[in-house]
């Protein structure tokens, strides 16, 4: 066997002891006749016979504990026109040496490839793409939507034209053989005008067909050609030579009218279907659509100069106007002004925006202005990252999608199968005119089978779903959480940050004597404080003049102390105060008892001898929590809290929001341990979080959900992200996710319902019964139609509520 050799480059491969590992690791692979890792040159050289032995190494490398470096990304497919296409073109990148995973979706015309660089790159993807008659757009810039948006309408403008000249052709065609058939010339002038629909209009179904044929396979195109290639050559031989049947008692019939208007039939619903494809897509058009061409940018001299966005770069100086879109990621450092973040958010109310507040490309200023420094550009961008997680979501698969993979791999072969096997019935039971009808029935089968219609049924709804959802503020990984969401019987939240707004801040302060002469002093002691309370302290009397203080000392576990103006001054806990013999007045011990059943923290200011104040710090809960949460129980989901908080706080919070279950004191590795418990109990769990401390519990439970106000690591986990943080958007979510999945399954219905009640009329069942004989054209008109109606059915789902 002809052997040849690959490098695999490697991750984590650090010394000779990871070197060996992983070369025994290879060595274990059956089919690898020479290997060796150069820990130099960070990569691994096999020599192998056959390149499916990739991926075993790879497989053997990574059970091992190290990574081989891939590349991961999604291009769009050109030229398809069926779901039996996309499965064609996913086994030929498959089958290219080097990739490791590929996967594509008929519904968005997107491939996800996986593949070692090296190895194998993206032109030679690309060939083997185009060895059966698709193409990869693999121009990989922040534009190439743009691009993308251009062949398609490129494309959307042929098709149209085509459409209409075939209409045009067909229609003289269809009046002629349907009620002029014994007019002179008749057969002549159907021939003239089906000709150029056949050789013109018609050319992309045979050529298309051809490059399946020459690599074994079958697709949409395939029945296509079959079909209307057949009823036009049996028409051309019955017109030249009508004497082969007359010599034999039969009528010359020719079927020009059913080659024509097939093909024009076919032509109006891909062109139906398209423009039908193009408004599934429309999220991502509306937020491509947020990011400005220009924007003002001030130079060093402090000039206002107007650029191109695509000349931004990190650090420049920009203008927000009242009335922009902020171009880029940044930090507001002069100004204020409220701005319209519900295109990311999906929240109306406008955001106040001061200096060192955060701005997000695609939002809309309002009257102010402000300057802004760049941070993050292009792909980097909030709005990018959203684009990327729309469109990978759109493209990615139900886990039912794979079934019907299976199915439409399998679907044209079995489609040519039945209508051979319908011909050769007709022409042993069929009697006289058994060849002419077995002939019919077999141009039928071909012409109404629809594979098109099984493949749009999940991508479509999936896309108009998460696109759906994006627009809310509401981001989706993939389709798994859509079908996860609607099987969820228990919902994880965290407290703070979920529940709670996640900024502990100054609810009540009480002065003794109503005196507050000294909160300079109090600000200048938390200032100095790392309490994490302290900040919420300074922040309230932030408009307070600090005082100076000396001999500052933080008293772990109980406080800080500072002296000013010869004096002492404490800031901390009761019990701070009981040992240094400060005297609390009653008014001021009742306030702070009260607090703490609320379960406020309590904070208390003193001199030398007396309590001057207390205070009580909460993290205030979130205005929508306690009715979102009573929205999941009303659909009989268990909602569970967890927190790091002590247990009053917690039962405080449960009994405001209506929380039944609920753990205090919960470590970061014990949420994940409480989720595996809730598994074990046969719950199906989704987890709510926002911190880093939230990632693992959020990779445990079958769903997560993060808020997008949290951190990067928590949204890299989660299946779902909520960008504006606020919990009445889970049950939102859960709703639009029943909604879609209902949506997909009607799809998938009529789609398997159509073909098995269609293929069966055409091939000629009824014929026995009551002499019905499926027209070919009628056929052509209900294939266009079903693949038409199942992605109308997805566009239902935008208007629904």
């Amino acid at each position: 066997m002809e052997t040849a050799k690959y490098y695999i480059p490697l991750e984590n491969v650090e010394s000779e002891h990871c070197a060996l590992i992983v070369d025994k690791a290879i060595s274990g692979v059956n089919g690898v006749s020479e290997h060796r890792v150069e820990l130099n040159n960070k990569r691994a050289l096999i020599e192998v016979g056959d390149p499916e032995i990739f991926l075993d190494v790879v497989k053997s490398i990574n059970d091992a504990g190290y990574k081989v470096s891939v590349i991961r990304n999604t291009y769009p497919v050109l030229n398809m026109s069926c779901a039996s296409c996309a499965v064609s073109a996913e086994s030929m990148v498959k089958s290219v040496p080097g990739v490791i995973q590929a996967s594509v979706n008929y519904g968005t015309g997107n491939l996800f490839v996986e593949f070692i660089p090296g190895v194998t790159d993206m032109p030679t993807i690309q060939k083997a793409i185009q060895s059966i008659g698709y193409d990869l757009l693999v121009e990989e810039s922040e534009w190439m939507e743009e691009s993308l948006e251009a062949i398609h309408q490129q494309k959307y403008r042929e098709l149209k034209k085509r459409t209409i000249l075939a209409v045009i052709f067909a229609l003289p065609v269809f009046l002629i053989g349907m009620f002029f058939m014994h007019m002179p010339y008749a057969n002549i002038i159907m021939w003239v005008f089906t000709t150029p629909i056949i050789f013109w209009l018609g050319k992309d179904f045979f050529i298309h067909a051809w490059k399946q044929a020459k690599h074994g396979s079958a697709n949409m195109d395939t029945l296509v050609a079959l079909s209307t290639g057949i009823a036009y050559l049996f028409s051309v031989f019955n017109m030249l030579y009508p004497q082969f049947w007359e010599a034999r008692g039969l009528e010359a019939h020719v079927y020009f009218e059913a080659a024509a208007v097939i093909i024009a039939f076919i032509l109006l619903g891909r062109l139906l279907e398209e423009k039908a494809k193009g408004n599934t897509s429309d999220a991502i058009k509306k937020l491509a659509g947020l990011r400005p061409d220009t924007v003002t940018i001030i130079t060093p001299e402090g000039m206002e100069k107007t650029e191109s966005i695509q000349n931004i770069q990190k650090g420049n100086i920009l203008l927000a106007r009242p009335g922009e879109r902020i171009a880029v990621d940044g930090k507001v450092i002069e100004g204020n002004s409220y701005v319209d973040e519900s295109m990311l958010s999906g929240e109306p109310v406008p955001v106040l925006k001061s200096v060192n507040d955060k701005v997000f490309a695609g939002t809309i200023n309002q009257k102010g202005s402000f300057r802004y420094v760049a941070e993050k550009l292009g792909s980097e961008t909030m709005l990018a990252r959203i684009m990327e997680m729309v469109k990978n979501a759109q493209g990615s698969k139900a886990p039912v999608q794979k079934l019907v993979d299976k199915i439409a791999g399998i679907f044209v072969p079995l489609v040519i199968g039945i209508s051979i096997l319908s011909l050769i019935i007709w022409i042993f039971l069929g009697g006289d005119n058994g060849i002419t009808h077995g002939l019919l029935a077999a141009i039928t089968v071909l012409v109404i089978a629809c594979p098109c219609a099984l493949g749009l049924a999940t991508p479509t709804a999936i896309m108009v779903g998460i696109g759906k959802a994006a627009e809310k503020g509401i981001l989706i990984k993939d389709a798994e959480s859509l079908e996860k969401a609607i099987q969820i019987n228990a919902l994880v939240l965290d407290k703070t940050g979920t529940i709670t707004e996640g900024n502990p801040h100054v609810t009540n302060i009480v002065w003794l004597n109503d005196d507050n002469s000294s909160e300079g002093i109090l600000l200048s002691l938390e200032k100095y404080s790392e309490h994490p309370l302290a900040e919420a302290v300074v922040k309230y009397f932030e408009k307070a003049a600090p005082q100076p203080v000396e001999a500052f000392e933080s008293i772990t576990g109980k406080g800080v102390k500072g002296n000013s103006g010869g004096k002492w001054y404490y800031a901390g806990n009761q019990t701070l105060l009981k040992e240094k013999g400060i005297i609390i007045s009653d008014k001021l011990i009742e306030k702070a008892a009260q607090w703490q059943e609320e379960a406020k923290t309590v904070i208390w200011f003193a001199d030398e001898s007396n309590a001057l104040a207390v205070l009580a710090i909460a993290d205030k809960i979130k205005e929508n929590s306690a009715a979102a949460i009573q929205l999941v129980k009303n659909r009989g989901i268990e909602v569970f809290m967890l927190t790091g908080d002590n247990a009053a706080t917690a039962a405080s919070i449960a009994k405001q929001t209506g929380i039944e279950h609920y753990k205090a004191e919960v470590l970061p590795e014990e949420k994940a341990s409480f989720i595996q418990s809730l598994q074990e109990q046969g719950k199906i769990t989704g987890m709510v979080g926002d911190g880093i401390n939230d990632s693992t519990a959020l990779a445990t439970a079958d769903l997560s959900i993060a808020m997008g106000r949290g951190s990067d690591i928590a949204m890299e986990v989660a299946g779902m992200t909520i960008v504006s943080s606020d919990l009445a958007k889970i049950p939102e979510a859960l709703k639009l996710s029943g909604q879609t999945i209902q949506t997909l399954r009607q799809n998938l219905f009529w789609a398997f319902i159509y073909n098995i009640i269609g293929i069966p009329l055409a091939a000629g069942v009824l014929y026995p019964v009551n002499g019905f004989l499926l027209n070919p054209m009628i056929a052509g008109a209900a294939m266009a139609l079903s693949s038409v109606s199942v992605v109308t059915n997805s566009l239902r789902l935008k208007w629904k509520k």
